[in-house]
């Protein structure tokens, strides 16, 4: 006898949900998720490989639960006095925020953000069953301290998180900006994360939070390996906080959630940082040139600190970016209406990019359109 299938209990706030997930197209040039577009050296894969059959021979135990070689190796490049036990490390950056609204989030709780800003955000928080309350960032993408203090107060958020710089606009966070915040979530008993994860790309003089973890012990930065790095394939993300902090992230983590391969990799990844490193130095200036040129067409682009452009903007930008994919080059169509966003890339895919943008933004004055709906400024 044959009955129909039976509805599966889902949650109701994932009835009708998507997968996140960025278009995945076989494009020549694909400057969309904000890659390092540089592998690993030829140096670094040996020894990653002799790491890995190091380690192959254990794989019959379970991994250190504790990652404490590893921890030891992220506290010693993140500098500022911390140690060990002062750092936390998950499965890229992404594992990192769930297991802090795990801690810190759920149900009947609030976690408080700025928008535009990161899209995993709301989902982290739905995920969670956290509260996800985003306010609007200024025009030019940044936070107004005033407001956010006056709205920490009203809210009463139990997580604030700050991604700076800032994913899609790639707008850093003065510092002062960040104290203030901290003070007010010490009345309202909140946390509040700083989300670097494009902290080594940030322009000469731009300050890292990490500068004020020992003044304020409900503050922690995120980071992760994926990007300056070139470890997005390795997935390794951490945060830096009071062992108070990471002792809770300890306590939500699943057992052995980091696999001894991922932590001999990233180890060899963190000993050979100044070759990796050398490269951010090249994709900066990339990104400088790549604003630059992007303004002299006309358009108007967000200051970055990040390894991206945002620019814009755009009466129909899906078109825009569909003649970039037609051309051969992949973007991102994300942000604010009217905005699209580009990874930095190599300099011949850089060369790409400008080929296939200039091409159509020609095609759409030949075609009567106005791709631009705002003047630069």
């Amino acid at each position: 006898m044959s009955h129909d299938a039976p509805r599966l209990p889902v949650r109701a706030e994932l009835a009708g949900a998507r997968p996140y997930g960025a278009p995945q197209l076989d494009v020549d040039v694909q400057l969309n998720v904000n890659e390092n577009p540089y592998p690993p050296s030829a140096e670094i894969v040996d020894a990653m490989a002799a790491a890995v059959r190091d380690v192959a021979g254990t794989l019959n135990r379970y991994p250190d639960r504790e990652a404490t070689a590893l921890r030891h190796d992220l506290a010693d490049y993140l500098g500022h006095g911390l140690t060990a036990d002062q750092v936390w490390a998950a499965n890229g950056s992404n594992e990192v925020m769930v297991q802090v609204l795990q801690a810190f989030g759920g149900p009947g709780r609030t976690v408080l953000t700025f928008g535009p800003t990161y899209s995993m955000y709301p989902e982290y928080a739905r995920d969670t069953s956290t509260r996800y309350v985003a306010l609007p960032r200024a025009e030019d993408f940044t936070i107004d301290s005033d407001t956010a203090a006056t709205t920490i107060v009203r809210e009463r958020p139990h997580v604030v998180v700050l991604a700076s710089p800032n994913n899609p606009t790639g707008t850093a966070l003065p510092l002062d900006t960040i104290k203030r915040i901290c003070d007010a979530t010490c009345a309202a008993e909140a946390v509040v994360v700083v989300d670097e994860a494009y902290a080594e790309f940030r322009r000469a003089g731009t300050p890292s939070a990490l500068s004020l973890l020992g003044d304020y012990p409900h503050l922690a930065v995120s980071r992760t390996m994926s990007k300056a790095f070139a470890f997005a394939g390795g997935r390794l993300g951490y945060l830096a906080s009071s062992r108070e902090f990471v002792d809770a992230l300890r306590i939500v983590r699943l057992p052995y959630h980091l696999s001894s391969v991922t932590q001999a990799v990233a180890r060899v990844a963190l000993a050979h940082r100044d070759t990796t490193l050398d490269q951010v130095d090249e994709l900066r200036r990339e990104r400088d040139a790549t604003a630059d040129w992007l303004r002299e067409q006309g358009l108007r682009v967000a200051d970055s600190d990040a390894n991206f452009v945002l620019f814009g903007m755009f009466a129909d930008r899906h078109r825009l970016w569909q003649g970039l994919v037609d051309a051969g080059v992949l973007i991102r169509e994300t942000g604010p209406e009217g905005w699209l966003r580009v990874s930095i890339g190599t300099g011949d895919e850089m060369m790409e990019f400008r080929r296939a943008l200039r091409e159509a933004l020609q095609a759409a004055t030949m075609l009567h359109e106005a791709p631009m709906v705002q003047e630069a400024r």
